[in-house]
């Protein structure tokens, strides 16, 4: 009985941190489609790809995860450049990309 409970308990830890990621990589894709889209450049493969996750403590003091991102663009078309973005919880951290598009960006 004590087994089936603690493999409850793993898959809602689990669940929970895929969760988590798929919330993270969906506010990563709304950030990059901004960028772009303040920049005037086209946002490739219409995706962010995760790049990075590691453990890290916030202002606050407590640990969370932080996430990063790649993302590709194009100012002409044909060549293509890479974004990339990290994610503290839900707060964005840092990012370089499209270089217009620096000051438009929600914190």
């Amino acid at each position: 009985m004590s087994g089936l409970i603690l493999l409850m308990i793993a898959a809602a830890a689990a669940f929970a941190f895929w969760s988590a990621s798929r919330a993270a990589a969906e506010r990563a894709g709304r950030i990059g489609r901004q960028a772009c889209r303040a920049a005037g450049v086209q946002w490739l493969d219409q995706t962010v790809h995760a790049a990075g996750l590691r453990l890290r403590r916030g202002d606050d003091g407590r640990l969370g995860f932080e996430r990063s991102f790649r993302f590709e663009y194009s100012e002409d078309g044909v060549e293509r450049h890479v974004g990339r973005l990290v994610l503290h919880g839900e707060r964005l951290v840092s990012f370089s990309g499209p270089v217009r598009a620096a000051d438009t960006l929600p914190q």
